[in-house]
């Protein structure tokens, strides 16, 4: 942990930044204790009293994202209503960054509308916290997005061509969505080259752009294809095993069912799944 802090640059403590520290210290530590518990309920069969998880009479079972959304509420608010200075700016900071945490971790599960926590599709919650966290580190570690005064200092241009940089910047990332390429147009975000290279590559056949701009091009999408098998699929299956490093490998399968949605860990009529703790 102290090479952690001591990698950051020396200004992300000052002032302006420590929040925002605070907030990624809290996002993380966070995010590793509702891991640990919920792979140690796992192993427990999930028996057993488990931290921001709540049973109720009834068998309801509230998830851990719910206490996330409520904290990032009473945080926001407390922070709007009340602009308060150190130390207690860090503490909102915190709290923010653990209920951010507790959310995304469900992310998955939000997407679904059903408790997919151990199933592959559980992974989309490990992606949406690394992409938090990356987020939250290049703010940290200054590859912001220049402003028009701090451009000034390194290069003399006109507002004009400085807005059209921007709006060519932004174009380029929401391309990347649309390939599928969420994790390069958020880099795209602070390193507008890596969101060019993602815009001009081949979109992923399952994305909304292959959908769409392929649809009447059978020979770009097979080049799609043949490309997804090639690279895409090896790089999902090496960030999965990273993946499963992180928050533990899934053991379940979500039934494939053709347009019937059910409640959270239910599955067909008579038949419920495991519940992730």
């Amino acid at each position: 942990m102290t090479f952690l802090f001591a990698s950051f640059p020396s200004d992300v403590l000052d002032d302006p930044k420590r929040p925002l520290f605070v907030l990624l210290f809290g996002f993380i530590i966070t995010f590793i204790i509702a891991r640990v518990n919920t792979r140690a309920a796992r192993r427990r069969g999930g028996s057993g009293r488990h931290i921001a998880s709540v049973v109720t009479p009834g068998g309801l079972h509230i998830h851990h994202a719910v206490f996330g959304i409520i904290g990032m509420v009473v945080m926001g608010i407390l922070e709007f209503a009340l602009q308060p200075g150190s130390p207690w700016v860090e503490v909102i900071a915190f709290c923010f960054g653990a209920g951010a945490a507790l959310t995304l971790d469900e992310f998955a599960l939000v997407l679904h509308l059903e408790d997919v926590y151990w199933t592959g599709e559980g992974r989309k919650s490990i992606d949406a916290i690394i992409l938090g966290v990356t987020f939250m580190t290049l703010l940290l570690t200054g590859l912001l997005p220049r402003t028009f005064n701090e451009l000034g200092d390194y290069i003399t241009l006109s507002r004009w061509v400085l807005s059209v940089l921007i709006v060519f910047g932004a174009v380029f990332v929401v391309v990347c969505y649309l390939k599928g390429k969420l994790f390069t147009g958020t880099v795209g975000i602070f390193v507008p080259p890596v969101a060019l290279v993602g815009a001009l590559r081949l979109a992923k056949p399952g994305s909304p752009w292959a959908r769409r701009r392929y649809a009447g091009n059978a020979q770009t999408m097979e080049r799609a294809r043949r490309r997804d098998e090639s690279f895409h699929q090896l790089w999902e299956r090496r960030k999965h095993a990273v993946w499963d490093v992180i928050g533990g490998k899934p053991h379940l399968s979500l039934p494939r069912r053709g347009g019937d949605h059910r409640d959270h860990g239910r599955g067909p009529k008579g038949d419920s799944r495991e519940s992730h703790v």
